[in-house]
């Protein structure tokens, strides 16, 4: 009989200590995990202010009216807040799929960990939840993991919990990379000679060149030219001072860079870069030739290259001396720092 009322005792006993269990540690029993949790911050710099943007999937359909997002040095046990870590600044950006009903605000009163209520919500939370902070503190110490513990709460006080789960983050180095780039100018000439053939009253001489340029200079190039018309030791043919079209038994020399028809002679400017050909040179069938120099092509800004192609006409009158006829062009890039 004693050892019955013995193991009696020892049952009620055994009892009363799991209804204590019970009611000391609800969140034991009632808690589940969250899944698909993670936390991107916008920089991992220590002591930086920044973004942390999170995205979890509550365990439960409990309605949630309160979460918290506690930063500490371990994930689990006793929370240690991490070190030089604040919400106290943290301002909510915005939330989703965590019920209806009321709105969703921030409450900073607790410097380690983030908090947000909606004491007017309703309904479950849908799968993936996302939270977004702004002007949140992390941890000062550098190269150093934390661990962020989310739990969700069935009141407006972060008292009675619902869900929990952890997430590992971790503050990094800064890497400065440098470098320099110089200042440049690409400037390449296509063609060194260029034969006009044999000129008649009854046909115009035709030719042509290309080059290209680019520079990283702030305000861009100008590309110009100098020398002489065509010249033999008995004559000249005469350089079109003003911008004309090609007129066969006239003396006549002129450059430009169109694409022409009359001659059909050239190509229009290509590449991707800015450069464009100068008022005088960018009219098609329309020739010039200034003995004093002129600026045939530029850019206003940096700029890829573009290649231009340079169109060289000579027409003759009956008058012309017979001989053979030359002239030395030279073109000047010019980088505008």
């Amino acid at each position: 009989m004693t050892k019955i009322k013995t193991s009696i005792k020892q049952f009620i006993y055994g009892a009363l200590a799991l209804v204590v269990a019970f009611a000391y540690f609800p969140s034991i029993v009632s808690a589940a995990p969250i899944t698909a949790r993670k936390v991107v911050l916008g920089s991992s710099i220590a002591s930086a202010s920044t973004t942390y943007n999170f995205t979890f999937t509550a365990g439960s359909a409990t309605t949630i009216k309160s979460v918290g997002f506690a930063a500490c040095t371990t994930a689990s046990g006793a929370c240690t807040p991490a070190p030089g870590f604040s919400a106290s600044s943290s301002t909510l950006s915005s939330s989703s799929n965590l019920g209806s009903g009321g709105s969703w605000t921030v409450n900073t009163a607790t410097a380690g960990e983030l908090r947000m209520l909606n004491a007017s919500n309703t309904g479950s939370p849908s799968a993936g939840i996302t939270a977004n902070f702004a002007n949140v503190t992390n941890p000062s110490a550098t190269n150093a993991t934390f661990y962020i513990r989310i739990t969700t709460y069935s009141d407006a006080g972060w008292a009675t919990p619902i869900d929990t789960g952890v997430v590992a983050t971790s503050t990094a180095g800064l890497i400065t990379v440098t470098a320099s780039v110089d200042e440049t100018l690409t400037f390449t000439l296509g063609t060194a000679t260029v034969a006009l053939g044999t000129l008649t009253t009854s046909s115009t001489g035709t030719g042509t060149s290309s080059m290209t340029v680019a520079t990283n200079a702030a305000t861009g190039y100008s590309v110009s030219y100098s020398g002489t018309t065509l010249t033999s030791s008995g004559g000249t043919i005469t350089a079109m001072a003003a911008a004309a079209g090609s007129t066969q038994n006239s003396k006549q020399f002129g450059i430009n860079l169109m694409n022409n028809t009359t001659p059909a002679i050239g190509t229009n400017v290509s590449g991707s870069g800015s450069g464009t050909a100068s008022t005088g040179y960018n009219t098609t069938n329309q020739f010039k030739f200034n003995v004093a120099g002129d600026v045939v092509a530029s850019a206003a800004a940096p700029t890829n290259s573009n290649t231009f192609t340079t169109s060289y006409i000579a027409n003759i009158d009956g008058a012309t001396p017979a001989g053979s006829y030359s002239t030395a062009i030279t073109y000047v890039a010019t980088a505008n720092f």
